[in-house]
């Protein structure tokens, strides 16, 4: 435990026993509700869990953390007088276990992993292909253009495109591929190749 983490947490413990805490000031060290103890002792808390970490909102995010394990024990905790030492070990457990779990996923070495990234097309060229690959899918019969779209854009496989269209899989399989054939040959496409 750091020096400031036991003055914070020795403290609010001394407070708590004296008297001087906010509940205290009610006239009861019971809190009515979770929402009523969070509201006058998260800024205490909050403290406390920025003393166990460097990075505010990871000290944000363990205050949370340990706030949702003390939600979930409210109705066992009989002695509301403890439930800040309740939330510091908490805080304290939840922090441990993030130490023990961190691991290692990075690795020096020689080279990058990472592939060359291939070289950008350029966006209009990239455009023009799709219109006239979209021309082209529109001067295909209505059913194999159904059967194209259904296919390749939308990415069902042949036996929901099938089902889709009511028809059976045989059927599927022909019409795509002369589909597929008509577009090989329209000429609008050939530069492209």
């Amino acid at each position: 435990m750091t020096a400031s983490m036991v003055s914070v947490c020795t403290s609010a413990s001394k407070a708590a026993t004296r008297g001087t805490g906010p509940a205290r000031a009610a006239g009861s060290f019971a809190y009515p509700s979770f929402a009523s103890y969070v509201r006058a002792r998260q800024p205490v808390l909050l403290r406390t869990a920025r003393s166990l970490t460097a990075n505010p909102s990871d000290a944000e995010d363990l205050l949370q953390t340990a706030l949702t394990k003390t939600y979930v024990a409210w109705d066992r905790i009989e002695d509301h007088r403890a439930l800040d030492g309740y939330v510091r070990r908490a805080l304290l457990n939840t922090r441990t276990s993030q130490w023990r779990k961190r691991k290692v996923d990075e690795f020096a070495c020689d080279e990058l992993p990472e592939p060359d990234a291939a070289p950008a097309g350029d966006p209009a060229e990239q455009q023009a292909l799709r219109d006239a690959m979209w021309r082209s899918i529109m001067r295909l019969p209505a059913r194999q253009r159904a059967m194209v779209v259904l296919r390749y854009y939308e990415d069902l496989s042949e036996a929901q495109t099938a089902e889709v269209l009511g028809v059976s899989v045989g059927t599927v399989k022909s019409a795509v591929s002369r589909a597929l054939g008509k577009l090989r040959d329209d000429p609008e496409l050939t530069p492209v190749r």
